[in-house]
């Protein structure tokens, strides 16, 4: 298992960027995919965007353009960031491993970081 801090959220304008943070507390290295999800007010979380351990990535239709993912082996960290926000992105937004089939790979969730976006 592994524990899973997210940070970097806030409140930005629409327009604005953020930059989200997930620190691992181990070696991420053997994970073969880590990803970003959202929770919107009254929504299911969704999976947002993926990154592999070859680097490549995946991004839900709504955020492509916008958002990249990226992750640093040496830190543990993976990362995501956020342009052009639109108010449509405010939600709290974890990180997780995914599996082969697009779902969550560890049990437990982080406390995730809340990310709002003003009109």
């Amino acid at each position: 298992q592994v524990q899973l801090v997210e940070s970097g959220g806030g409140l930005a304008q629409a327009g604005g960027s953020l930059r989200l943070s997930c620190a691992a507390s181990r070696s991420i290295f053997s994970i073969n995919a880590m990803g970003w999800y959202r929770q919107a007010p009254g929504k299911q979380r969704e999976l947002v965007a993926t990154i592999s351990s070859i680097g490549s990535t995946n991004y839900e239709d709504s955020v492509k353009g916008r958002f990249t993912i990226s992750r640093d082996y040496a830190k543990n960290t993976v990362y995501l960031q956020m342009n052009s926000l639109k108010p449509e992105d405010t939600g709290v937004y974890y990180c997780n491993g995914v599996t082969t089939r697009g779902q969550a790979l560890f049990g437990s969730w982080g406390q995730g970081t809340q990310v709002t976006v003003s009109s």
